[in-house]
């Protein structure tokens, strides 16, 4: 139940960035990239991804230079990006840090280490990648990877960010 048909503290709309109104327009992929070995696991939700075909193929990430998951890709220099669906809007505020989660990140997660980082097994589509570089851009490093391995399953209702809520893709 809510009071409220929007955010109760939200900035008056002459008052809010263009620039951020319109990207909230866009309706964008959620993802989870993980990175780092077994002890030291990392993840973040990420929604400004590209992935670009080619010999090779590339992912393209906007991640905070200061987070630990662009530390972890910094320092193993290989990552895994997993596609969300419809129902894991949970997870994905727990890897945004919008939700606590005792335990750390990975608690609720069947995870598995692979020489990529870690992979969240319910999350079956994915890519490895290794960096390449990180270029700062605005607020954020553009991360690139090259894509090394592919997996793909059946994927009908993918998890997208529109309007500053979680959508699944059919409605």
């Amino acid at each position: 139940m809510t009071i409220h048909d929007e955010h109760p503290f939200a900035a008056p709309v002459a008052d809010r960035d263009p620039v951020r109104r319109f990207r909230g327009r866009l309706a964008s992929p959620i993802t989870i990239i993980t990175a780092g070995d077994a002890d030291e696991r990392t993840g973040l939700t990420v929604s400004s991804l590209m992935v670009a075909e080619g010999e090779p193929s590339r992912s393209y990430a906007l991640i905070g230079p200061t987070t630990d998951l662009f530390l972890a890709i910094e320092e193993t220099g290989r990552f895994v990006v997993h596609i969300l669906q419809e129902g894991h809007g949970p997870l994905a505020d727990v890897f945004a840090g919008l939700r606590p989660s005792p335990g750390g990140l990975f608690i609720d997660c069947d995870v598995t280490q692979s020489p990529y980082g870690p992979v969240l097994t319910d999350l079956p589509n994915r890519l490895y990648c290794s960096y390449l570089s990180g270029e700062e851009e605005t607020y954020s490093v553009l991360v690139e990877g090259i894509i090394e391995q592919i997996e793909l399953t059946d994927l009908r209702d993918p998890l997208v960010y529109f309007r500053g809520k979680y959508r699944p893709l059919s409605t």
